[in-house]
């Protein structure tokens, strides 16, 4: 055998482990991105609470939740989404209260041995605010879970309508669903509620 067959044969050879290469490492590629895809819609669903369905719970009466305020007591009790306790991760407004984790971690870990069948859902200022996240790292750290809010209070407070459907702005008002002072307040109840009435996966 000549030397340029063997070079032939030798490239045939090389061509076709790096073809197959190339091709199990794309195929791996591609599934491990698929699974990323799929981890974080999962993650989504389940971490993410919709400010929707809980307006609407509030409107049925449905106390299967316990919202949690982030904010420091004091703008908790200037005003709250109605219903909601405060377990404070600030001091005041521009201090944070990260480090006091003995007592978040302890307040939280009584609140979920007080209500086991309830979703604890925190939230804090804004949809970017890191507040929500860094406590629910924590609490993870410590084996308690709870879900998140998909908005924050500014959102809830003061930008209703950017949230709500636009054929609800109409029939609902934030007044109603937020409350000043140190108790959480009570929502009314509104069994005549026209809002959100989808109740498949798809709904509120």
């Amino acid at each position: 055998m000549n030397l340029a067959i063997k070079i032939i044969a030798l490239s045939v050879i090389f061509g076709s482990i790096s073809g197959l290469l190339s091709g199990y490492i794309f195929l791996n590629l591609y599934n491990d991105e698929n699974k990323l895809i799929e981890d974080f819609y999962l993650t989504e669903n389940l971490v993410h609470v919709s400010p929707h369905s809980i307006r609407k719970g509030m409107d049925k009466g449905d106390s299967n939740f316990i919202l949690v305020d982030l904010r420091s007591q004091e703008e908790y009790e200037r005003e709250h989404i109605i219903g909601a306790i405060n377990i404070p991760a600030y001091k005041d407004p521009d201090t944070s209260a990260y480090g006091d984790v003995e007592r978040i971690v302890s307040s939280f870990n009584e609140l979920k041995e007080n209500n086991p069948a309830k979703d604890i859902i925190v939230y804090c200022y804004s949809i970017p605010c890191m507040t929500g996240r860094k406590i629910g790292k924590m609490l993870v750290e410590n084996n308690i879970y709870v879900k998140h809010l998909g908005i924050g209070w500014n959102e809830w407070r003061h930008f209703w309508n950017l949230w709500n459907h636009e054929h609800e702005w109409n029939k609902t008002n934030v007044e109603d669903y937020i409350h000043e002072g140190k108790e959480p307040g009570i929502p009314k109840t509104n069994i005549n509620s026209t809002v959100c009435l989808i109740e498949n996966e798809f709904g509120c």
